[in-house]
């Protein structure tokens, strides 16, 4: 079965028994084993129970195969090996303290919950893949290279550092006239107490 749509039958199968804090995680670059992890949060002994059978039953309708099925005797952690995705049903006591999310969880795949709404609407699982996942981190980059194109505030706001910068160099020469402008005043003073001397030297 494609990894996807295993994906979207046990995420479908958990929500249909109601399943809280339902992750995701693609751990193909971790390891060889499986490329989907699974972890939902089950209230009671009951409940797991429920979703590991609501899981395994959901699986096999749709084709697949499951591998095994652990922890249904106790019911606090049960964990469905679907082969190429490992589902872990867990309370939330347990969830919090073995904390799976920090070992397979560096790249979750985005899934939006919520179920059927019973009026001809796709479940919530349904077109939440890797390839959308990857599709909405693109589509970010091409707007900011197109918004620019397209809106004419943009262009003239990055074309405003740039005048800025022109009148600041522009008044740079003030600054080098002033200075020759102080250079005047200290020669004419030179050339006024020269002349001064000089009818002194004439009257001796």
């Amino acid at each position: 079965m494609d990894i996807r749509k295993l994906q979207r039958v046990i995420v479908d199968a958990l929500e249909d028994v109601k399943a809280q804090d339902i992750k995701v995680f693609n751990t193909t670059h971790l390891t060889e084993l499986f490329d989907r992890t699974v972890i939902a949060s089950g209230t009671s002994n009951r409940q797991t129970k429920a979703l590991a059978a609501s899981v395994r039953d959901a699986v096999k309708e749709a084709g697949g195969h499951v591998i095994a099925v652990e922890g249904e005797d106790v019911g606090e952690w049960v964990l469905v090996d679907c082969g190429d995705a490992v589902v872990h049903i867990m309370q939330p006591q347990l969830r919090q303290y073995y904390n799976l999310e920090e070992i397979w969880g560096d790249k979750p795949v985005r899934i939006q919950l919520g179920g059927t709404s019973g009026r001809g609407l796709p479940k919530a699982s349904e077109g939440y893949d890797d390839e959308e996942d990857e599709a909405e981190e693109v589509t970010p980059a091409k707007r900011r290279t197109t918004k620019p194109k397209l809106a004419g505030e943009r262009p003239t706001k990055a074309a405003a550092p740039a005048k800025t910068a022109a009148k600041k160099t522009t008044s740079r020469p003030p600054a080098t006239k002033r200075a020759s402008g102080t250079s005047k005043p200290a020669t004419k003073t030179a050339a006024k107490t020269a002349a001064k001397r000089a009818p002194a030297k004439r009257a001796s």
